[in-house]
């Protein structure tokens, strides 16, 4: 197990559910939308909190790196952040072109993310935290609940 496995799994579960939430505003099942949406904004969320206060303050701590990776990660997220709270508007509103506007400049950020993490940022988490990874995956898995 590492970083990479881990939160690559992570990414492609949060891609699941964001695709279900997308196919319910296409087919304007509102209800459904709304119940998917949150699923999804909680998924992120934890995802996203586990890289900033637990990954990230520990590979900047063992690499001494604070102004590097970490943190164009961190600045990608607010923007994810904000982008959630357009859809969340939208999605209220049953807005549906609104909601999969704000979902396309989305996709389009998370999958650049999510490709330099992956290519990365991870694979510099596995060899800089390999001296601590047993206790920091540990408490990765408890952290992110797969499936």
């Amino acid at each position: 197990m590492t970083f990479t496995s881990q939160m690559g799994a992570d990414h492609h579960r949060c891609d699941e559910l964001f695709a279900s939430v997308e196919q319910a505003v296409e087919g304007g099942q509102w209800p459904q939308a709304a119940q998917a949406h949150q699923h999804f904004i909680e998924a992120m969320e934890q995802h996203l909190q586990t890289e900033e206060q637990l990954l990230f303050p520990a590979f900047e701590e063992a690499s001494g790196m604070r102004e590097g990776p970490t943190s164009m990660m961190r600045y990608e997220h607010e923007q994810m952040r904000e982008l959630f709270a357009q859809m969340g508007e939208a999605l209220s509103a049953e807005r549906g072109e609104d909601y999969l506007g704000a979902a396309e400049t989305l996709l389009i950020l998370m999958q650049q993310h999510n490709a330099k993490e992956e290519q990365i940022l991870y694979p510099m988490l596995d060899q800089v935290l390999a001296p601590q990874a047993a206790t920091l995956l540990a408490q990765l898995e408890s952290r992110i609940k797969q499936g």
